[in-house]
């Protein structure tokens, strides 16, 4: 199992949960190889250069699947030709946030501030590209209101700009952020998904909030190489659902901060890739964001 990210890192533990139970269906022992570099890229262009035999098999995500094809001019991989989507296994939302001391108690409310004050509203990021810029994108695109991107060269820079109030807002994903939302040092205004976060029940929705069409969802799931027989797809299709949906698996993932979508069969998790892409190729392009 290919993984684009190092030991340690949520995607990485996400891939060693479902390999070690995947291997225990299928009776052989499932290597992780964690291949990391160049946003994901150099991962997944392996991936999609494997034998379609159905022995190997890689962790995907919406950065690998659909935000790199737009970022990158020559990725080394079309994620629809080269890579068969297998399944989805789980999602991470964003929230956005605001320092405590602002005033604004709503959505409707930061929006008063930015129509009030055009292009002086500030919003920070992880980096360009990332989904929490992506995030800030959309926002415009949906209220039509002008922000200023800060760019941090990491997730960590970019919520304590939000913390010290250096910045006047960020989206980032809910775990980064929910223990300084727990702690006081961050105010929640609403998650980007399309159902309330479990682990932030009291927070409505982007959509909730007054925000049409508006839901970011940062998933993960199973690719394997374009052409792999079909039988194996399915195999590999109903274990990962089921795995997904054992009490201790989601106890795992949910401890990541991660929340399991609804099980699928491959051609649900193929639609959620053309969707995304048609989605945020034009964001991408309209924020004219590069990871070159």
């Amino acid at each position: 199992m290919i993984v684009p990210l190092a030991p340690g890192a949520t995607a990485d533990i996400v891939a060693r949960i479902f390999a070690e139970e995947l291997g225990k269906s299928l009776g052989q022992t499932i290597v992780v190889d964690n291949k990391t570099g160049a946003g994901g890229t150099i991962a997944t262009a392996e991936l999609g250069r494997s034998p379609a035999d159905g022995y190997t098999m890689g962790l995907v995500s919406q950065g690998t699947m659909v935000f790199n094809i737009g970022l990158y001019k020559a990725p080394g991989y079309d994620s629809q030709k080269d890579l068969m989507p297998v399944a989805v296994s789980g999602g991470v939302s964003n929230v956005l946030i605001v320092h405590p001391d602002n005033p604004a108690k709503t959505v409707a409310d930061l929006l008063a501030q930015a129509r009030a004050k055009p292009g002086e509203l500030t919003f920070s990021s992880g980096g360009v590209g990332t989904s929490h810029h992506m995030s800030g994108v959309l926002l415009e695109l949906r209220t039509g209101v002008k922000l200023q991107h800060v760019p941090y060269r990491a997730t960590p820079a970019g919520i304590q700009a939000v913390a010290n109030n250096e910045v006047t807002m960020g989206l980032f994903n809910t775990p980064t952020v929910i223990g300084l939302i727990r702690g006081g040092k961050l105010k929640a205004l609403a998650v980007t998904s399309e159902q309330r976060s479990a682990l932030l029940p009291e927070v409505p929705t982007m959509i909730e909030a007054g925000v049409n069409d508006y839901v970011v969802n940062t998933w993960m799931g199973f690719a394997v190489p374009a052409g792999a027989p079909e039988p194996v797809v399915a195999r590999l299709n109903a274990e990962l659902n089921r795995i997904g949906q054992l009490p201790a698996v989601r106890e795992k993932m949910m401890a990541q901060g991660i929340e399991m979508l609804p099980p699928g069969p491959p051609a649900a998790a193929q639609k959620l890739v053309r969707d995304d892409l048609a989605l945020w190729l034009p964001i991408i392009k309209a924020s004219g964001a590069s990871a070159e």
